[in-house]
């Protein structure tokens, strides 16, 4: 997703534009973009088409709070009515999606001293803009701005996302692009954290092999979780056999929470796919490019205060801190003044759709593919 020197429109978006009651922004071809802000002080834009909408925070971590497409919420149960104006992680943990990085990311190990996911979750954005258009797939709102994190002696970035809205789509198109401005080379990791609401008797597919080799379970618990026995028997059968976490079934005892890794093979444009198809056979999807972001990690939570599943949270590592990541090699070297960047599309789609896209991973799945 490049805008710069395009024919597009930009709308510049400044908090003062944000206010109690409902704003509209822009309309375009079916489009139409609404400013408002919550009771928590913290500022919304409304992005909606006829399938559905998105809720970003345009000036606080770029995440995308709430999504609804077909009917139907796709974001996490949570604890939060909306979201808190912070930058602490588990003080504003209710979005749909969430950038996790960059210069760590993860549950902080015994000898890290960053913050659980990092510095980008909450941090703050300015240059926010509004982006209008059409390209190979129709009109199009997308949602930017610009995010600069300065420690004398440690890291100096930009980071800038992009959250794209189709008129026809029900799901979005996210890019980020991370840029180093000092003169040495930066150590980077990155998670795409995105929570969609598990469906009861849901059924989750993707293109990862079911055994140990490609799904790791995590077994080590963040200090501040303290999990039943029932919990840690479930577990067990998970690492015993991963294909058993696959359906949803109600009442399955994952609290606080169950961590997987896996390797994700890709199709032939070079991108993996994940599905969790609810009993209607209706889908929520994630794509990625495993070239940009190499591994899976998926994340569920089914507790009476948070219910959520992360289907597919791609990432640079496991989501187990700097150290752990160091140890293991999985840090990536960005050289000064270079960029990373990585893009990803999740959503909602229809049961036709959804088949489909079922039968495709079957094939990349196939012997031999």
């Amino acid at each position: 997703m490049h805008y710069e020197n395009s024919d597009h429109v930009f709308v510049d978006l400044v908090p003062e534009q944000f206010g109690p009651l409902d704003t509209t922004v822009a309309r375009y071809c079916g489009l139409v973009a609404t400013a408002f802000r919550y009771r928590s002080g913290v500022a919304g834009l409304r992005i909606s088409n006829a399938k559905g909408e998105i809720v970003i925070l345009p000036f606080q971590g770029q995440q995308i709070w709430d999504a609804t497409f077909l009917n139907r919420s796709l974001t996490m149960r949570s604890m939060f009515d909306e979201p808190v104006a912070t930058r602490d992680y588990l003080s504003n943990y209710g979005a749909f999606f969430i950038h996790c990085g960059a210069t760590a990311m993860g549950n902080p190990g015994p000898d890290d001293r960053h913050p659980l996911h990092g510095d980008l979750p909450n941090a703050p954005y300015g240059d926010v803009q509004l982006i209008i258009g059409d390209n190979a797939e129709g009109p199009f709102m997308a949602l930017t701005g610009r995010c600069r994190q300065t420690v004398a002696f440690s890291h100096d970035y930009v980071t800038q996302p992009t959250v794209r809205l189709q008129r026809d789509a029900s799901g979005v198109a996210v890019d980020i692009a991370i840029t180093n401005l000092k003169r040495s080379p930066m150590n980077l990791m990155y998670l795409a954290h995105i929570n969609f609401r598990p469906a009861d008797d849901g059924r989750l597919v993707d293109s990862v092999v079911d055994d140990r080799a490609d799904i790791v379970v995590r077994q080590v618990l963040p200090p501040f979780f303290t999990p039943s026995e029932s919990y840690l028997a479930y577990r067990d059968a998970i690492v015993a056999d991963p294909s058993r976490h696959r359906l949803l079934t109600k009442g399955e005892p994952i609290d606080p929470e169950l961590v997987l890794t896996m390797k994700a093979r890709a199709d032939a444009e070079g991108w993996a796919h994940a599905l969790q198809i609810h009993p209607d056979q209706t889908a929520d999807f994630v794509s990625f490019r495993p070239d940009e972001l190499n591994y899976a990690v998926r994340w569920i939570t089914r507790g009476r205060d948070q219910d959520a599943l992360g289907l597919v949270l791609p990432a640079t590592a496991e989501p187990d801190g700097y150290r752990a990541a160091e140890e293991r090699g999985r840090l990536i070297r960005v050289a000064p003044e270079g960029m990373f960047r990585c893009t990803l599309r999740f959503g909602a789609m229809d049961a036709d759709m959804a088949a489909k896209q079922e039968d495709m991973i079957s094939r990349i799945k196939a012997p031999g593919a």
